[in-house]
């Protein structure tokens, strides 16, 4: 096919007009509904660890002082608050409630794992730390509490 012929089936709906299209098609999906399986992904993570943590304390307790050695913490203080953050913000991603805020904690608490805890789990942590950034910069979509309350309630309630 020559250029002379190429034109008229790309204007026309040819076969490589549709396949643009199609090619093109993903761009359109909104963020909001990208935004909703970054949300539930990282919550689920979080959410499973804190979980764990509470099923039996004194394990938890054990790790943080064998394992874990977060610095400048007591072990106890640690635990308390590496749990807390699990159990609470992963309900705030899934509502999309202060949802660039928990996204801000989260990732800081994945540097702390990996930098003093797992390392070696950098693969992982990468994905964690992207999802988080994409929270941190986008916010929860439109699809979350954080859009209803800003709709609601101007510029305090945006998170």
């Amino acid at each position: 096919m020559t250029i002379s012929t190429a034109a008229p089936a790309m204007a026309g709906g040819g076969l490589l007009a549709r396949l643009v299209r199609l090619l093109r098609l993903p761009e359109r999906v909104p963020y909001s509904v990208l935004a909703i399986p970054l949300r539930l992904a990282v919550a689920e993570v979080f959410w499973s660890s804190g979980t764990t943590k509470l099923a039996d304390w004194g394990a938890t307790l054990q790790l943080f002082e064998d394992e874990y050695k977060v610095p400048l913490l007591p072990p106890d203080v640690a635990a308390h608050i590496g749990a807390a953050i699990e159990l609470s913000t992963p309900v705030l991603l899934v509502l999309g409630l202060a949802t660039r805020p928990a996204a801000l904690v989260l990732l800081g608490m994945t540097l702390v794992i990996e930098i003093f805890v797992y390392p070696q789990a950098w693969p992982t942590h990468i994905q964690w730390a992207a999802m988080l950034l994409v929270l941190l910069c986008r916010g929860a979509g439109w699809l979350s509490l954080d859009h209803w309350l800003w709709k609601r309630y101007g510029a305090t309630a945006r998170g």
